[in-house]
């Protein structure tokens, strides 16, 4: 096993009540890979990288971070492992510098040695020009960054990152985005990331995880996972949830796969383009009139919908994205 993987096989967390937060979890991450790993909130998103980063222990099952289990060799695991959760917990009134090297100290360097390891990851995640500041005064797009370099002050091999850019502004959330494909890019770092944005995982994971209830219900691609959706999407808006119910009843037999979000129908076709006017007759026949209907291609979006029956938190860039690729059609 190289030094820059990830296995996890059979991984179970339960807890008293018999209340089973992770239920028989198997992936392996390979070297070099960005690995996305999804999942709506109490899914076990944050319980598994608990156990993988040795802050929780499993009830059964095994876990290995870089050739080392963690829970027989946790302290090992932390010298291969670098993590950033999801609060950034940095002292405000310290400067970067200082949080660096200090860092370094702890890991056992000597203070030349955490000095010039500073200097060069300020280098790299582009925060030179403010080391003179306090770390209050910093935006959440350089925190973010900051927290990353942190993270990597003993040159670790794999890298977690708990939703790295949850509460950041959609330019911010790009610079992480950029430092996240450099690291990965440039020093061969394996990073497993928790998201709670979508386009996050379809950007930068070559291979993406979704959890439902503990277990995995899909693995693959982001590509594979979408050209498994169909080539298109339906997507009808109506003016209430109820009615939205009733477009649902009316279409089901158009079509293998439809689904119902609050007062959206999907259905999803091959060639759905040439159905829409089919769609618009049978509706109608029935009284029914939606008040729009797109045509999009599959996004991972529509991924996760299926796999949860629900939708992940979206982000303005997703937003902005899905209105540029998409084309829209007013229903008569």
């Amino acid at each position: 096993m190289s030094d820059r993987e990830i296995v996890v096989e059979n991984l179970v967390k339960s807890y008293p009540g018999k209340v089973t937060a992770v239920d028989g979890v198997n992936f392996r991450v390979d070297e070099g890979k960005i690995f996305g790993f999804l999942g709506p909130n109490g899914a076990g998103k944050s319980t598994t990288i608990k156990i993988m980063t040795t802050l929780a222990l499993p009830t059964s099952g095994r876990v290995l971070v870089g050739g080392f289990d963690v829970v027989i060799q946790a302290a090992e695991v932390r010298r291969v492992a670098g993590v950033a959760l999801q609060e950034v917990g940095i002292d405000p009134l310290m400067k970067s510098m200082e949080l660096l090297v200090l860092q370094g100290r702890i890991f056992g360097a000597s203070k030349a040695e955490a000095t010039a390891r500073a200097k060069e990851l300020l280098g790299l995640v582009q925060l030179s020009d403010a080391v003179d500041r306090r770390v209050g005064t910093y935006s959440g797009g350089m925190r973010r960054r900051l927290d990353l370099a942190m993270a990597l002050v003993h040159q670790p091999k794999v890298l977690f990152l708990d939703e790295p850019t949850t509460g950041l502004d959609p330019v911010s959330r790009r610079d992480v985005w950029r430092e996240v494909r450099r690291l990965n890019r440039d020093l061969g770092i394996t990073i497993f990331l928790t998201t709670q944005y979508l386009e996050e995982a379809d950007e930068l994971a070559d291979t993406v995880a979704i959890i439902v209830a503990g277990k995995i219900v899909t693995e693959g691609t982001p590509a594979k996972l979408k050209a498994a959706m169909g080539e298109e999407s339906i997507n009808l808006v109506f003016d209430t949830p109820e009615l939205a119910d009733k477009g649902q009843s009316i279409l089901e037999n158009m079509s293998d796969r439809i689904q119902l979000d609050r007062d959206t129908v999907r259905l999803y076709l091959r060639k759905a383009a040439g159905a829409i006017p089919a769609v618009i007759s049978q509706l109608q026949k029935e009284g029914l009139t939606p008040i729009s209907l797109t045509l999009t291609q599959p996004t991972l979006d529509d991924v996760f919908l299926q796999a949860t029956g629900q939708r992940l938190i979206a982000s303005e860039a997703t937003k902005t994205k899905s209105s540029r690729s998409r084309q829209r059609v007013e229903a008569n």
